[in-house]
């Protein structure tokens, strides 16, 4: 391994398989009496799943309409496990081991890069609704301190999140092996149990005071399309935690826990994007300096976009309908179909062409509605129910922080 930097290889595909390989061996010196193993490995990979995107799901329900989501939960679920399944296959057609060595086979250097983008753009996108979460959440959990009030610095939206990207996901963020985020994983997956036990309890103890939205059970709504990017109905909004009331201690307590998770998050997503650079411009490997200088350029971008726009929901749209749509409807199918010699009328092939030309549409429609049709952004506002004037809710949440406290 040590000539490969040395000498060019004839072949572009060789290049991008000894990059690929690369990055899933650890560097002996920096895992030194480390090892990774499987539970490590899911943890950290269940992690990425569960940062800001199960935090968004209500809210996709909520677009599409609760018995349509409901259909398209499964739908996707469905396609993202037979997508998996036709990169399996397109691997063994190929003979590559890696998602960016098969779409190199398939169509050449062009679709390499056109991955690397797809695989660079999904992860910054979710770091920067995880920091439009973290300036949210802590913004409210620090105005239930005693003394700090909504005029306070420490309700200053963009001071926190700067706070908290330069004290705590920058330091995490720097480290280089993957393998080190295994515990720090597994503590967010148990946090997020904890919210969501949260969450059911809030379910029953509020949310039959709560007025019910009109075509709240419509079978479907509108925008159903921009819903299947970003995978309860109601008043619900981008971030689940903006629905309930400020002054709710036990909901304070479950955005405090995950504004911790969202911390947890970012530098797994953070690892992702510096891999694809890393692949991309510097033969899969990072010097110290680059590896500190890369990481505080994407990380600043991050922040800056986040300290910019402030709306998780067309955040999760975007990158739904942008990043996710093609990663796994489109350039699984359409590589596979390329690869493949079965006979068009073959399942495999109907299945995939439906996919792609699904996809497709999927990306095209939803991308033209999110720039035409943009959702409202109550980011900040207290939902009705939460006024004072609504006696029955405020009495409810206010008895209920008394027990709680």
């Amino acid at each position: 391994m040590g000539n490969e930097n040395q000498e060019m290889p004839e072949n572009y595909s060789e290049v991008v398989d000894a990059d690929d390989k690369k990055s899933l061996v650890f560097n002996e010196k920096a895992t030194e009496g480390q090892t990774g193993n499987l539970p490590s490995a899911s943890c950290n990979f269940i992690n990425s799943i569960t940062g800001s995107g199960i935090i968004g799901l209500p809210y996709s329900m909520r677009q599409a309409g609760f018995p349509l989501g409901t259909l398209l939960l499964f739908l996707v679920a469905y396609i993202t496990d037979y997508s998996v399944i036709l990169l399996i296959k397109g691997g063994n057609l190929s003979g590559t081991n890696t998602y960016q060595s098969l779409m190199n086979r398939a169509f050449g250097m062009a679709g390499y890069v056109i991955l690397s983008f797809l695989q660079f753009l999904y992860p910054f996108i979710a770091m920067v609704s995880c920091n439009i979460i973290s300036g949210d959440t802590l913004t409210k959990v620090f105005q239930r301190i005693p003394g700090v009030g909504p005029e306070s610095i420490l309700a200053e939206r963009h001071l926190v999140i700067m706070l908290t990207t330069i004290l705590l996901v920058l330091p995490l963020s720097l480290c280089r092996n993957i393998v080190n985020f295994g515990k720090v994983s597994f503590s967010s997956l148990v946090l997020t149990i904890a919210i969501l036990v949260i969450v059911v309890i809030r379910v029953v103890t509020l949310g039959p005071h709560i007025p019910s939205t009109d075509n709240a059970w419509n079978f479907a709504q509108p925008n159903a399309i921009q819903a299947i990017g970003v995978m309860t109905f109601g008043y619900t909004q981008g971030d689940l935690f903006e629905n309930y009331c400020k002054d709710d201690n036990l909901i304070t307590a479950g955005r405090f826990l995950y504004a911790i998770t969202i911390i947890f998050t970012f530098p797994i997503e953070c690892f992702v994007t510096r891999e694809v650079i890393a692949n991309l411009f510097f033969g899969g490997t990072l010097s110290t300096i680059f590896h500190v200088v890369v990481t505080v350029c994407i990380i600043a971008a991050v922040t800056g976009i986040a300290l910019a726009f402030d709306c998780l929901g067309i955040v999760l749209e975007l990158n739904g309908v942008v990043a996710a749509i093609p990663l796994v409807f489109i350039i699984p199918t359409a590589c596979y179909l390329k690869l493949s010699e079965e006979s068009w009328y073959h399942w495999d092939s109907i299945q995939s062409f439906m996919i792609l030309i699904t996809g497709i549409l999927v990306m095209i429609v939803g991308f033209v509605m999110v720039i035409m049709f943009p959702q409202g952004c109550s980011h900040g506002k207290e939902m009705f129910y939460c006024m004072p004037s609504n006696s029955s809710i405020y009495n409810l949440t206010g008895s209920v922080n008394e027990t709680v406290s």
